[in-house]
């Protein structure tokens, strides 16, 4: 299986990469969380942008993008705008989003781009091929956070993204019993021993599903999310906790 590189942060190798992702509403609530990360272990950091209250101002989402880099210029960031039918915050019409992501790309702020599976197979070709040219990784994704569908329904949509172009598959799903965690834990592991030829990240929400964030080097997820302090979906812990238990993990495989 190939790895994904951003920037000297491999993915899809050793422990499971963690991410955090910044969810300030306003210029000033986003610099305060992104300069508070200084001195936190972390690997890559996401800038939910569907949390900003200017966000349909592309001028102004430039703006806060080359704040973010100034603070933190050295970590890989993730750009994500997170549709209110997948769990985030506020929707746009599918012209402004492939608009959004476009400039995000074109800005060279950023290390990757959050693709939603479900925006259209067309507008998700178009937002490949333009991260492509340049040079910006692609986490192609799907939330459900009503259900876990099926372990067969995962893998496909897991496939599909794959197929479509994604440099990183991903999947997070809500569990309503114990069973459900074990059907997105095998779906994972069956990605990656069958079909995946690039690292996956998947997820179980809520308390619940915490423990598919913790083994993602057991059942094959190559990225897990964590707070400092706002989460940005239910289920994150903090940082500290999560790079301690995964460093056990690794030192006991």
């Amino acid at each position: 299986m190939k790895t994904v590189v951003m920037r000297e942060l491999v993915i899809g190798e050793g422990m499971p990469k963690i991410c955090v992702p910044v969810v300030g509403r306003t210029l000033d609530g986003i610099l305060a969380q992104v300069e508070a990360l200084r001195d936190v272990s972390f690997d890559v950091m996401e800038w939910r942008a569907d949390f900003y209250e200017l966000v349909e101002d592309l001028d102004a989402v430039r703006v806060v993008l080359g704040e973010i880099r100034t603070v933190i210029p050295e970590k890989p960031l993730i750009f994500t705008f997170r549709s209110e039918t997948e769990g985030g915050e506020r929707m746009l019409c599918v012209e402004h989003y492939v608009a959004l992501l476009k400039m995000v790309m074109a800005s060279g702020y950023v290390d990757a781009v959050d693709v939603e599976l479900f925006k259209g197979d067309a507008e998700v070709a178009e937002l490949v091929t333009e991260a492509k040219k340049h040079d910006v990784k692609v986490v192609m994704s799907s939330h459900d956070f009503e259900k876990t569908p099926g372990e067969d329904e995962i893998v496909a949509r897991l496939c599909k993204m794959q197929e479509l172009g994604a440099d990183l598959p991903k999947i997070a799903v809500m569990p309503h019993n114990a069973a459900d965690v074990l059907t997105l834990l095998l779906a994972t592991n069956r990605m990656v021993t069958e079909f995946a030829d690039r690292p996956v990240i998947t997820m179980s929400m809520a308390g619940l599903g915490l423990v598919s964030r913790l083994t993602g080097e057991v059942f094959g997820s190559a990225l897990t999310f964590a707070s400092v302090g706002e989460v940005s979906a239910p289920g994150q812990i903090e940082v500290e906790t999560l790079r301690q238990v995964l460093d056990v993990l690794h030192s006991n495989k």
